[in-house]
């Protein structure tokens, strides 16, 4: 049987072996963190060893860090009313993108009639003079934009953005789970007062993540209570198997972060090369603005990206329609329609992601599987829709 191909890495990346060891070397640990004798001594400085990895793979500093059961819940801890860096006013309104994910745009404990969406451009790019204009109204605003799209990889101007924040006493999260171990990230440098990753996004266990807090920032409620965990800021005993399973891979991933954007830029103009060269019509969504290198969202006339998913699945090619965070289901993208992608194309798109195990060979078999389907599954001569994108 011919071996299946993965590329869904913006789904789920698989486990790094560094960090498998890791997790299972806290099996022979017995000690809670929060213990004052010898073994709580020994779990404690696998956490916080953990969370030094951890912060100095975004610049920050070890204090910043809160360990979380996943980037969901370090964004629900986020989105909180009342939130101010020292000398300013809390916030009382929640901004975010119209293109963030779904726990962002629940709006996390602000109330619905609290939450505003601010629009993107054609290349999913926030509008920078929308979003001021709705940071001048009052009160401040607590504002949401993810550093890189998740189905795209549009990487999104959060300097700029932090600026506009600022200037009107927001306060700013940055939702980095998408980006993390692809770009170069600085949490200082964003200028970020909050920020999220995840682990299994980076080849670590699933059902950890984190939220950075700045320094300064004030008003911050745990979103769990009880014991004082996390400084207080998130209640319960530590997962300390996946802790430790995150530090090592943060440890990896910032090791080999710029090897790997190369490798993945050299597969990504492969992928898309092949992919116009069997149907001229296809489209790359967000193809003019800066990417993250591992990541291309198409379509082309005609397809369903429901029918092209199983397609490429029975081919052996593990592909997405876009975020996998629903139900199973393939839904139509949100991202495309805040995009203004005629619903029709945006029914069709199929992300495809690579990590670092993706090899050119994988690439070609994606694009062997393509030809197949595109010859069923697409219009043919149909080049109007280029014009709009």
């Amino acid at each position: 049987m011919t071996q299946r191909v993965y590329l869904d890495w913006n789904a789920t990346a698989p486990l790094r072996p560094e960090a498998r060891d890791a997790v299972v070397a806290t099996f022979e640990v017995c000690g809670n963190p929060s213990s004052v004798h010898g073994e709580g001594r020994r779990a404690h400085r696998i956490l916080q060893d953990a969370r030094i990895v951890v912060a100095a793979s975004l610049g920050a500093e070890p204090d910043t860090v809160v360990f979380t059961s996943g980037a969901t819940e370090a964004n629900v801890l986020a989105l909180t009313p009342g939130l101010h860096r020292t000398g300013t006013p809390p916030v009382e309104r929640l901004i975010v993108s119209a293109i963030e994910h779904s726990s962002v745009l629940s709006g996390g404990r602000f109330a619905k009639p609290r939450v505003e969406i601010a629009p993107v451009d054609r290349s999913g790019i926030v509008d920078l003079a929308q979003l001021d204009r709705l940071l001048a109204d009052q009160p401040p605003a607590l504002v949401s934009i993810m550093l890189a799209n998740n189905e795209t990889g549009a990487i999104q101007p959060i300097r700029d953005v932090a600026e506009l924040v600022r200037a009107r006493n927001g306060v700013l999260h940055v939702d980095a789970v998408p980006a993390f171990g692809k770009i170069d990230i600085n949490f200082k440098g964003l200028q970020a007062d909050l920020l999220s990753i995840s682990a299994h996004k980076i080849g670590g266990p699933k059902g950890v993540g984190a939220l950075l807090v700045a320094e300064d920032l004030r008003g911050l409620e745990p979103a769990l209570t009880g014991g004082g965990q996390e400084k207080g800021r998130r209640a319960g005993t530590e997962n300390l198997p996946g802790i430790a399973g995150f530090g090592a891979a943060a440890k990896v991933a910032a090791t080999n972060r710029e090897r790997f954007a190369g490798h993945s830029d050299a597969l990504r103009r492969r992928l898309e090369a092949g992919l116009k060269q069997i149907v001229a019509s296809t489209i790359i969504f967000s193809k003019d603005v800066p990417r993250l290198a591992n990541t291309t969202l198409f379509t082309a006339p005609g397809l369903q990206a429901e029918t092209a998913v199983i397609g490429f699945d029975l081919e052996g090619i593990a592909v997405s329609s876009g975020s996998a965070c629903s139900s199973g289901k393939v839904q139509p993208s949100h991202v495309l329609e805040a995009m203004q992608v005629d619903a029709a194309l945006a029914r069709g798109g199929i992300r495809i992601s690579f990590g670092w195990e993706t090899t050119e060979n994988d690439i070609d078999r994606a694009l062997e599987a393509w030809r197949k389907l595109a010859g069923t599954l697409v219009k043919k001569n149909d080049e109007t829709v280029l014009e709009r994108f």
